[in-house]
């Protein structure tokens, strides 16, 4: 945990500090907002930025967001001003914390901030094997291929991966490659010197030199373009990096770890990824099953989340019912670890009584999960897919694929990320087809929310 704290606040932060690092935190301090802008570029960043609430904090948060850096902010005060909290609230801060600062409440900001200690919760023999593998691996320093369906876990492993390596104590960097259009990330990757394009206004350091003596993590690496793909093969190759419009390589010491929910052998035929970079990043595939493939586990991550999420909602911890543990394992669970801790969540703030029991184990829409599907809508999605299936025969997979993509995007009132999480493809593939589909005359239905969705892609962090 990276802990910049910005202001001075009459010495009321250097026990901000003492209370940080006691947590675990690397502290670093800034007087003014330009300090601050100057140790975000220039490689140390920060997971989460103190400021002093006297500070224009709509000026840092503004400057960040037109840099693309992406960090949360708390403010604080040496009063407990509800007006000033306020005002920090709406000027972009995260939460507001009054001065001196209490040690349990510093603490808890900084555990809800990092979201970094996730614990790796397994008791299932199938992944018992690949938490065994890490073990072996992760003392070298050997590229990592994290792959498996989306929520079964791969950052976890892969944070589990660089605690245990020679790197622990230095920085565990992660990039999502799916969430950062592809002309910005380039730029985040591997930095770019001032001026190298419209809005440089400032040299700003990479994730490869931010990350230098510990681990990078790529997630999501099968997004990437195939044009960068050859600049990350250079980098992990040679061990240097080029910053967008630098004049000179610059050296870099990191360990990567990726991650793929996709196929990449395939992705190799069909030419959307490198061989030889797959090569290079595939030394040692740590391949995590599906939650459905290690029913152990979900009874085991069933309770740590009950626990976990009822002592922050400040409730009573109760048991699993039998009939509650019945229902979780029988689940397919679709959305793996994640949809269970969503689940759980849920259930923990319905339950009543002495334990959670099945009423309280329910869908985002309030149906208990073991009576989501009732028979008659069974028999109903039956018929209707042999009806789907007919129509079909005689058709081009090219063509299908294409009527799919659009009726998907209509049914989300062209709302493109909500169009592209249904249809289980990333955001960028989406946009490509799109493009296709409107060179080629198609109409497409324009996007939803005011446009708003290339708008939140470029400010995912």
């Amino acid at each position: 945990m990276r802990l910049l704290i910005v202001g001075t606040l009459k010495g009321q932060l250097t026990t901000a500090t003492k209370i940080a690092m006691e947590n675990g935190a690397t502290v670093t301090h800034a007087e003014t907002s330009d300090q601050a802008m100057n140790v975000v570029r220039g490689g140390k960043g920060a997971d989460l930025l103190l400021v002093d609430v006297g500070l224009d904090i709509r000026d840092l948060v503004m400057r960040l967001e037109a840099e693309h850096i992406h960090v949360p902010i708390v403010a604080c005060g040496i009063s407990n001003d509800a007006r000033a909290a306020v005002a920090a609230i709406h000027a972009g801060a995260k939460e507001y914390i009054p001065l001196p600062p209490d040690p349990e409440l510093i603490a808890a900001v900084l555990a809800a901030v990092a979201n970094d200690a996730r614990d790796l919760i397994w008791r299932d023999e199938a992944m018992g094997r690949v938490i065994k593998l890490a073990q072996q691996i992760a003392g070298s320093d050997a590229s990592v291929m994290i792959t498996g369906d989306s929520g079964t876990g791969k950052e976890v492993l892969a944070r589990y991966v660089h605690s245990r390596s020679a790197r622990a104590k230095r920085p565990f960097i992660s990039i999502n490659c799916a969430a950062i259009p592809e002309h910005l990330l380039e730029s985040e990757l591997f930095g770019h010197e001032k001026g190298a394009f419209t809005g440089a206004v400032a040299r700003r350091i990479g994730k490869f030199e931010e990350a230098t003596g510990g681990t990078l993590l790529l997630d999501e690496i099968s997004e990437m373009d195939v044009r960068l793909q050859s600049k990350l093969l250079r980098a992990i190759q040679e061990r240097v990096i080029d910053r967008v419009g630098g004049t000179r390589p610059v050296p870099v010491d990191i360990r990567i770890v990726a991650t793929s929910n996709r196929n990449l052998s395939e992705a190799v035929r069909a030419g959307t990824f490198r061989e030889d970079l797959l090569f290079r990043l595939n030394v040692v595939n740590l391949k995590i099953p599906p939650l459905r493939d290690r029913p152990a586990d979900i009874l085991e991550l069933a309770q740590h989340f009950a626990k976990k999420y009822a002592e922050a909602n400040g409730l009573p911890v109760r048991p699993l019912s039998a009939e509650a543990r019945r229902v979780l394992t029988a689940n397919r669970w679709q959305g793996n670890v994640r949809e269970l801790e969503n689940t759980i969540h849920r259930s923990v703030l319905m339950a009543q009584g002495d334990e959670i029991g099945p009423d309280a184990i329910i869908t985002p829409d309030g149906d208990r999960l073991d009576l989501a599907k009732t028979a008659p809508a069974v028999a109903h999605a039956t018929l209707a897919a042999e009806q789907v299936t007919r129509a079909l025969v005689g058709r081009t997979v090219a063509d299908v694929e294409r009527d799919l993509i659009l009726e998907t995007l209509k049914h989300c009132l062209g709302n493109r990320t909500h169009a592209a999480n249904i249809l289980g493809i990333s955001i960028r593939t989406l946009r490509n087809k799109l493009n296709e589909y409107a060179d080629g005359g198609i109409p497409i239905t324009p996007a939803g929310n005011g446009g708003g969705d290339y708008q939140r892609i470029a400010t995912a962090g």
